[in-house]
């Protein structure tokens, strides 16, 4: 796997060797590899102790942020066939870099929690809805210019709450047939065949 946590951060021995770009140091990862790194890089990615590093096949290397992502899907019935339909619901980001593109609800994985627990914790606190996991469906990997995107993605019921929206600018629910109608974000659309699959 090219994704390694962050156990230990230590000065680097160089010997005679210098380096052009300063001072540089060594990180330790959990698989017992290490990769040597300027310090900084260190600082301005804000790397330390419990933090990922994605690592590619020719050593280029990414910060990476290690997040969830909730496929909420509920089956909603259309007025004018009183047929019932899988619908997955689709929120469109409110800030940042990626702001106005689409994405599957979820956030962070915070130290010492689990990927279930925090998609559970993200959407209780950005959506106010208490949701189940019913099963992990994939994880994306994806390299953003500046860092590079680890999002498991599970398959979740809403037990009780309205989605109420708190930190998105705004919702759909998408069927199969419109899931493609919205823009959604680079690493997101990666597994949206899979998730169509899901609505069959």
């Amino acid at each position: 796997m090219n994704l390694h946590r962050i156990i230990d951060i230590r000065e680097a021995d160089f010997g005679c060797e210098e380096h052009t770009d300063g001072p540089h140091a060594l990180l330790v990862f959990e698989d017992g590899d290490k990769l040597e790194v300027s310090e900084q890089w260190i600082s301005e990615q804000e790397i330390k102790e419990g933090k990922y590093v994605w690592i590619r096949e020719d050593g280029s290397f990414l910060k990476a942020v290690r997040v969830v992502g909730a496929v909420i899907m509920s089956e909603k019935c259309f007025e004018e066939s009183a047929k019932a339909a899988k619908m997955i619901f689709a929120t469109q980001r409110g800030y940042g870099d990626l702001k106005d593109g689409w994405e599957f609800p979820g956030g962070k994985i915070e130290e010492g929690e689990s990927p279930e627990a925090a998609i559970v914790r993200e959407i209780r606190e950005e959506l106010d809805t208490l949701i189940k996991v019913e099963r992990y469906i994939d994880t994306i990997e994806y390299d953003y210019p500046d860092f590079h995107l680890s999002m498991d993605c599970f398959l979740c019921s809403i037990v009780e709450g309205n989605l109420i929206l708190k930190e998105h600018e705004a919702a759909k629910w998408l069927t199969k047939e419109n899931i493609d109608s919205v823009d959604w974000l680079p690493a997101d659309i990666t597994i949206i065949d899979k998730v169509k699959s899901l609505m069959e």
